[in-house]
């Protein structure tokens, strides 16, 4: 890892602490909850490395974008989330749905491409990029200057961001920060790293749900969602030299025995539900499950054995309670025209909507998110302070909770 910088808040340095934020669309309103808490107990705290995908990207954004110490930067990102309106994702009105449904359509029925069906997504983004536009302060070009001064005073170490490239197949992390040339190699057939300043539209790339949002050209490739290619979340973070990892999902733990879905016939929901779990949170658990597994095997080894690797302390929060059965409290005060589409894929004939979840950007369903976030961490009060405050009586092994 490089040399340890200055923060600006009294010349504290920043910490080799990483932050992981996992996608889930609306779902990461959890993790702004979870994040609120701490920074309410740690207002100065100064997490070295920013990494995020899909929806946690945006939020990693927001951090690094931010001057002020951590605990005025997560009120100010729960001020914008609990204020969040679906408009502010993506356009809802009852015209440009059915026009949009309408064209997808015709695609499937001519077998082709046409200038009637051309059509790239379910949804039209935009407002989505001029929200972030204002949240992240951003030039009209699209460069956040934020980033670079919070890396300048020594806040941040690197804010790593991750998307899906349509066009190679690959899982690109854009890094930026002085970390990001000081990180160890991971070039792999299906992975590379990328360095250099984070615009919106890497934001907006790595935030695009496959068939819902459009993807994103950035230079010269187009990109989606980060979580479609990403098999090991944490990566980034331990590449770039993180010694302790904070990662907040938004995958609940369901036990065996519990049923999450109604008997019957799978609805398409459901069935694009399990998919979307899959592919974007499943993966975090697999990946932690392996470092804990290379930390047991480091503590039996003596240091000079272990080829450079380091033991890495993991803690991973996530929510008590099913994130998609919450969604079908809320279902009934959606917009007419998104509420009328999910429906007709089924979203009443599932107990546990994952899909609709990822979708939910109003402001009941977020506040609810918000206020189990905040329950949760709270919940592992000491454990969190523990974790941030480096106890000598933590346990060695990552811990997933």
């Amino acid at each position: 890892m490089g040399p340890m910088l200055r923060s600006f808040n009294g010349g504290r340095p920043a910490s080799p602490l990483a932050l992981v934020l996992s996608g889930g669309g609306a779902r990461a309103a959890y993790q702004v909850g979870v994040l609120r808490y701490i920074g309410s107990r740690h207002p100065e705290l100064v997490p070295g490395f920013l990494t995020g995908v899909s929806a946690g990207a945006i939020i990693a954004a927001h951090l690094a974008a931010r001057e002020q110490c951590f605990g005025h930067s997560v009120e100010e990102l729960w001020s914008l989330w609990r204020t969040l309106r679906i408009e502010d994702v993506f356009r809802v009105d009852a015209a440009d749905l059915g026009s949009r449904v309408l064209r997808w359509g015709a695609r499937l029925i001519s077998g082709r491409a046409s200038k009637l069906s051309g059509v790239r997504s379910l949804v039209d983004t935009t407002p989505l990029r001029e929200f972030l536009t204002s949240a992240l302060r951003a030039e009209p070009s699209g460069e956040i200057r934020g980033i670079a001064r919070s890396i300048e005073a020594g806040r941040v170490q690197a804010l790593a961001l991750t998307a899906s490239s349509y066009t190679t197949g690959q899982s690109v992390t854009w890094v930026q920060g002085p970390a990001a040339s000081a990180g160890a190699a991971w070039e792999r057939p299906r992975r590379r790293r990328v360095n250099g300043s984070i615009r919106i539209d890497h934001v907006m790339a790595s935030s695009a749900l496959p068939f819902f949002f459009p993807a994103v050209q950035v230079d010269d490739g187009w990109y989606g969602d980060g979580g479609i290619r990403l098999t090991s979340p944490l990566s980034p973070a331990v590449r770039l030299g993180a010694r302790r990892i904070l990662a907040v999902t938004t995958r609940y733990g369901r036990h065996e025995i519990e049923p999450s879905h109604a008997n019957g016939y799978p609805p398409p929901a459901q069935v694009a539900g399990s998919l979307m779990n899959a592919v974007f949170l499943d993966v975090l658990d697999s990946d932690a499950e392996r470092l804990q597994q290379i930390n047991g095997l480091l503590e039996r080894l003596p240091p000079e054995s272990r080829n450079g690797l380091r033991r890495i302390d993991l803690l991973v929060l996530r929510p008590s309670q099913d994130l998609g059965r919450l969604a079908n409290e809320f279902e009934a005060a959606l917009p007419k025209g998104l509420r009328f589409l999910v429906r007709g894929l089924g979203s009443r004939e599932t107990r546990a909507n994952d899909m609709l979840s990822l979708l939910m950007f109003q402001q009941d369903y977020i506040g609810r998110l918000i206020e189990l976030g905040e329950a949760d961490a709270a919940a592992r009060a000491a454990e969190i302070d523990a974790f941030l405050e480096g106890d000598a009586q933590a346990p060695a092994l990552a811990r997933t909770g």
